[in-house]
């Protein structure tokens, strides 16, 4: 069962598309399962997000949690949206089903996947930020913090 929260951004998710001449983007999968995440980060010269948008491929709680990451890492300094968790998306959607869990981690490394490619066209590390896997079930071997 889903949360009102996870069924309104599934229905009308936010932050949805691209953003032109992106400062960061990230795309990240799950071969399991098939989902896709593409997440698109518009950060200014001090470092803030100004803008995050995205394209997911699977089911309704991928879509949920992508639409919900943007919504948290918005007007966040890229150190702060570092810390942006998968438990920290599930809570902002009052949960999620156990065999959901991976959407969130999805987002999660959607994220720092976008953060790693700003990092990179700009010459400079991010404290903490390590380089991303592009498919998440890799990361999936090693616990999973559930909500």
């Amino acid at each position: 069962m889903y949360s009102e929260k996870v069924m309104d951004h599934f229905n009308n998710p936010r932050n949805v598309g691209e953003i032109e001449n992106p400062s960061g983007v990230g795309t990240v999968g799950n071969a399991k399962c098939g989902d896709i995440m593409r997440m698109y980060l518009d950060i200014d010269e001090n470092g803030v997000i100004k803008e995050a948008k995205f394209k997911t491929f699977g089911c309704g709680a991928a879509v949920a949690t992508s639409s919900m990451a943007t919504e948290l890492v918005a007007g966040k300094t890229v150190t702060e949206a570092l810390e942006v968790t998968n438990k920290a998306v599930m809570e902002a959607l009052d949960g999620l089903p156990p065999v959901k869990v991976h959407c969130s981690l999805l987002a999660e490394e959607a994220i720092h996947a976008a953060l790693w490619d700003y990092a990179v066209k700009n010459g400079i590390e991010i404290e903490g930020l390590e380089k991303p896997v592009t498919d998440i079930g890799e990361k999936e071997e090693a616990p999973v913090e559930e909500y």
